[in-house]
């Protein structure tokens, strides 16, 4: 089990300098109590599973395929067009992610099987009205489930690891969960080991044969951490016009601040920090596996995975020395019918958080000129391109 104890002491620092009481005591509540027994039990059930599940110790980690990119890049899209590929690919669902061990994960089972024979599925029926109240209200910017497949960072949300804790406070400053690749060795290797090893659960639940399939943009700063861990990885690089995700990504985090009331001095910080690692985002990937050509790649272009998703899945899948298996290949020609044939009504603007078109186009001038990428007018709000409804 990992645990970063400098980001939790650092947590509980920040809680204490809280303008708001309400907010004050939840934070210690949750970091004091919550956080700590979740941790504990999370430990416990980890080290009973290989006494458990002596079939564990045969599961290994081959050649797992990470898709990255700028968040509202089109990763999501990808990994579950991805996942169709059931009999080749493991991936977490969301609430796998919350109990990281197989002991967790069968007991859960048994006891939805236990809901559905003897209480007429009640207790599903419960926490489905749940997951609306909870994902419901964000769901037109990212659609989000308990049985949906999620970013795997969130493993690290009860080791006060994950990036999930930026989106709930807007500390960003104070707190990094992105550039971990700049972190001492020792330290990578412990928080990568422990993800290896919940990989490897995830793995013998699936069945150890298949290839674990992850998405997460954060990863994005830990591509040469995941290489030293993973060195038979493979990467789907998602790219997108950057005048389009980097307003789009402010906006849904300004959302998830603004909801739990943050003043707009920290959000306004926070937001530019966020806009400034957006370059980062774009630029290091590439960076990182130019320097290991050896590693398989598929480099991305969203409007392509919108408008053609069955060829675009094709034409990555040779690139990792992948075969598109017959399920996928349904999956894709129903996508393929869909295809363009909805729109998010998640509208943004450059404008809105006062970042300016042309130094993101300076900045990032290589990208726009290999994708081909058209400038947004000035002050005109932008909405996302149209995209399937996943």
């Amino acid at each position: 089990m990992y645990f970063d104890f400098a980001t939790w002491r650092r947590l509980i620092w920040l809680a204490a300098h809280e303008s708001s009481p309400r907010r004050r005591f939840g934070l210690y509540y949750r970091l004091l109590v919550k956080v700590p027994l979740i941790a504990l039990f999370n430990a416990i059930c980890l080290a009973l599973d290989p006494i458990l599940f002596p079939g564990l110790r045969r599961v290994d980690v081959r050649q797992p395929v990470f898709v990255i990119g700028h968040a509202r890049s089109g990763t999501t899209l990808m990994h579950r067009l991805m996942c169709a590929d059931g009999e080749r690919f493991s991936a977490f669902l969301y609430w796998e992610l919350y109990a990281p061990s197989v002991l967790q994960k069968k007991a859960v089972h048994w006891i939805a099987r236990l809901d559905e024979r003897w209480f007429g599925s009640r207790l599903a029926a419960r926490v489905r009205a749940r997951e609306q109240r909870k994902f419901g209200p964000s769901n037109h910017i990212h659609k989000m489930g308990y049985t949906l497949p999620e970013e795997d960072d969130f493993l690290f949300t009860n080791s006060c690891a994950s990036g999930y804790w930026i989106v709930e406070l807007p500390y960003l400053g104070d707190l990094d969960f992105y550039y971990i690749d700049q972190r001492p060795p020792a330290q990578r290797r412990r928080m990568m080991n422990f993800y290896k090893e919940c990989v490897r659960r995830q793995l013998y639940m699936n069945g150890g044969d298949r290839i674990h399939l992850s998405k997460n943009p954060t990863f994005c700063g830990r591509v040469e951490t995941l290489l030293e861990v993973f060195p038979d990885a493979r990467f789907v690089v998602l790219y997108r016009n950057p005048q389009e995700t980097i307003p789009s990504l402010l906006k849904l985090m300004k959302f998830s601040w603004k909801a739990r009331h943050f003043d707009e001095a920290r959000m306004k910080k926070s937001l530019g920090i966020l806009a400034e690692m957006s370059f980062h985002n774009y630029t290091y990937p590439l960076e990182v596996l130019a320097r290991h050509p050896e590693t398989p790649r598929a480099i991305v272009d969203y409007r392509d995975l919108v408008a053609r998703p069955r060829a675009t899945l094709e034409q990555a899948y040779a690139e990792l020395g992948l075969v598109v298996s017959p399920e996928l290949a349904a999956a894709l020609d129903a996508e393929e019918q869909r295809a363009g044939g909805h729109e998010t009504t998640h509208a943004y603007s450059l404008d809105e958080f006062g970042l300016d078109g042309g130094e993101i186009q300076r900045r990032l001038g290589a990208l726009f000129e290999r994708f081909g990428w058209e400038g947004a007018p000035p002050g005109e709000p932008v909405r996302a391109e149209p995209q399937p409804e996943k």
